[in-house]
């Protein structure tokens, strides 16, 4: 075994002390020298007593995959992936957000003046499906542009009424 490089970095993080050794190697023992990354972690806490120790032999191949499946794995198991996620580029910019009741009477209000839901949708920056789905909640009938929901009959003070005044 011969080593080609080695960092050595000890880092201080909360009451504990991290010193992480990256060496990469190659084996001349080997009928075919293949590169590896030796990875090697001791932390001790603040009395010097170990708090975690270990490491990994890796071809250096998979060393970038390996560092970001261990990465992923810890903040999931530490709960510390909570973290917003970016938006994706064609995600309308309100999507998900709460709604309020200015929006609401905005959302009504465009309705039944006959926009479409295309157009109201880019109006909140919102999704076509979401302000369909919204609709209803305002009165307004997502299957018929313009028009309110019918008043269910449980609520209705007329037998003869349909619509709300």
């Amino acid at each position: 075994m011969s080593i080609i490089e080695e960092r050595r970095t000890e880092i201080r993080a909360e009451d504990n002390t991290y010193q992480i050794v990256v060496a990469t190697r190659t084996d001349v023992d080997r009928a075919e020298p293949t590169p590896r990354v030796m990875i090697t972690l001791e932390a001790g806490g603040p009395g010097g007593e170990p708090v975690a120790e270990g490491s990994l032999d890796l071809d250096v191949a998979v060393a970038a995959k390996v560092a970001e499946l261990v990465s992923d794995g810890l903040l999931s198991a530490t709960g510390a992936d909570r973290t917003p996620r970016r938006r994706s580029a064609g995600r309308p910019a309100q999507q998900g957000r709460p709604w309020n009741e200015e929006m609401d009477a905005e959302l009504e209000n465009r309705w039944i003046s006959g926009e479409s839901v295309a157009q109201i949708a880019a109006y909140f920056e919102r999704t076509p499906g979401g302000i369909r789905a919204r609709l209803p909640r305002v009165g307004c009938d997502p299957e018929n542009p313009g028009c309110y929901l019918p008043v269910p009959p449980s609520r209705r003070t007329d037998p003869d009424e349909s619509e709300p005044a």
